[in-house]
């Protein structure tokens, strides 16, 4: 029944001067809610992950064949340049006005296992000179197909279907994360303004009990049923309750202001708390915990790609410390015509073979430096990894063990209140008969604001013990699923 007053003091208490607006009246599930859709914390997590989710959509395309046209409509040239005149064995300089213009299609596929490209094109050009020996030709390459290759055995596209695909799961993981995060904020806030207004209620009630028992005392003190100290002591403690009652009017207004912000409302809102009950019974394994959080945790995805990342760097450095070497080949058909219908009749087969290679005789030791560097980098990198990963796990299971003692103490101060408030009531009734004592009457009421204070705090670290748990591991343990497939579900995938 006492507790009872207490949720309704909550429901009831008012900021003191607050302009006309609107009320809302929130609960922790409602106000958690509200923060995933409208806070800015949650906004700047959807952006991030659109601009994750789209990075991997483009290193998807980029395994698909490309279809690319490529047109030069008109190049002039009117000059003078240098050329070598065959039967007077000199260079001159002659007069040129040309006309061109090019257009082609190429095809490009990516051959993953091996990192080299296909490409397939065709292409069509036109020339015309201009001046005393005026002609025109055009030149076809009806169809050519072909194949360029790295042959020094490092292939980014390997890398790439290792790396992509982590770094979109790790950003999928990281949205559930951090609207986790966002939870666990707008727990805070909530149960700040909870504290606020319990303080405020608390300063209330002692603004207005405090008046009455000094005006009993008053008249006690006529007819020398209390002394003067005692009066005096009342007085002060009127005067002391008016000061903290204007304190915690402020204090309120601070918290309503800082959950309204958080949730991207309008400054003027009001809002009218509704405190949870005692949540059910719930045990939180440990090792349940870390299994979970090692397969969900963006944290973890997040170091196996620094992994990766290191291992490409190493194996890049590696290849390229000896010498480069790339091959392309293509076969395919060309002709050149002065018409363009004879530009395709009977054309020739085009067959190009290019091998190149490039040496490093003298480098005084760059690349092997690069490569050395590589692999203390993803030493340090392993060896970091590793260290993170102890951190997370001690966290989770601190968090865990605080989780499962939180949910006991939630129905310790439940009963802890109930008796102060009781014990309250009843001294404060022997004190208005004359059988209680001063000093009796205000350990009383200590101990009542004590217990209230307790009862929420122990609310407020279980929720924020909870919604910490469910962020580390993206795991929700009263469904008994991955808070993954709640995701998938509602974006279909």
């Amino acid at each position: 029944m006492k507790k009872k007053k207490l949720l309704l003091s909550l429901l009831l208490a008012v900021c003191a001067g607050t302009v006309s607006a609107q009320t809302l009246m929130l609960t922790l599930d409602r106000t958690i809610a509200m923060a995933a859709d409208s806070s800015l914390e949650a906004f700047r997590s959807k952006n991030m992950y659109l601009a994750g989710y789209w990075q991997f959509r483009t290193y998807r395309a980029a395994r698909l064949p490309s279809l690319t046209l490529n047109l030069t409509p008109a190049q002039y040239y009117r000059d003078i340049t240098r050329r070598y005149d065959s039967s007077e064995d000199i260079d001159v300089y002659r007069r040129q006005q040309s006309y061109y213009a090019s257009g082609g299609l190429e095809v490009t596929q990516n051959f993953d296992l091996l990192g080299g490209s296909f490409f397939l094109n065709s292409d069509l050009g036109y020339m015309r000179n201009f001046g005393a020996n005026t002609y025109s030709q055009f030149t076809t390459i009806p169809l050519r197909i072909g194949y360029m290759q790295n042959l020094m055995g490092y292939n980014p596209f390997k890398w790439e279907r290792k790396i992509e695909p982590v770094k979109y799961e790790k950003t999928r993981k990281e949205l559930l994360y951090n609207l986790e995060h966002v939870s666990e904020e707008a727990t805070g806030y909530f149960f700040d303004l909870a504290m606020a207004q319990t303080e405020y209620e608390m300063a209330r009630e002692d603004v207005a009990s405090s008046d009455t028992l000094y005006r009993v005392s008053e008249q006690r003190h006529k007819i020398a049923s209390i002394t003067q100290s005692d009066l005096l002591t009342l007085k002060l403690d009127a005067v002391n309750a008016r000061n903290k009652f204007q304190n915690a009017e402020i204090d309120l207004k601070r918290a309503m202001f800082r959950l309204v912000s958080y949730l991207n409302f309008d400054k003027n809102t009001e809002v009218r708390l509704v405190l949870p009950g005692r949540p059910a019974s719930m045990t939180v394994v440990a090792e349940e915990a870390l299994m979970h959080a090692r397969e969900n945790n963006p944290q973890f995805l997040g170091l196996h790609q620094q992994i990766l990342e290191a291992e490409q760097k190493v194996d890049q450095t590696r290849k390229e410390a000896m010498f480069n070497a790339s091959l392309m080949a293509s076969i395919g058909f060309n002709q050149v015509a002065d018409n363009f219908r004879n530009a395709f009749r009977d054309p020739m087969q085009q067959n190009v073979v290019s091998f190149t290679i490039s040496v490093p005789l003298i480098d005084w030791g760059v690349r092997r430096g690069k490569y050395n560097i590589a692999k203390n980098e993803l030493n340090v990198t392993q060896i970091s990894a590793r260290q993170n990963e102890l951190t997370i796990e001690e966290d989770l299971i601190m968090t865990v063990g605080d989780f499962n003692i939180r949910q006991q103490l939630i129905a310790s101060t439940e009963e802890a209140l109930d008796l102060a408030q009781m014990a309250y009531a009843e001294t404060k009734q022997r004190f208005l008969i004359g059988k209680a004592d001063i000093s009796s009457l205000t350990l009383s009421l200590q101990r009542q604001q004590n217990a209230q204070r307790n009862y929420i705090d122990a609310l407020r670290n279980y929720w924020l013990s909870y919604y910490k748990i469910r962020k580390l591991t993206l795991y929700d343990f009263v469904m008994h699923a991955p808070l993954a497939d709640r995701f998938d579900y509602l974006n279909g995938f």
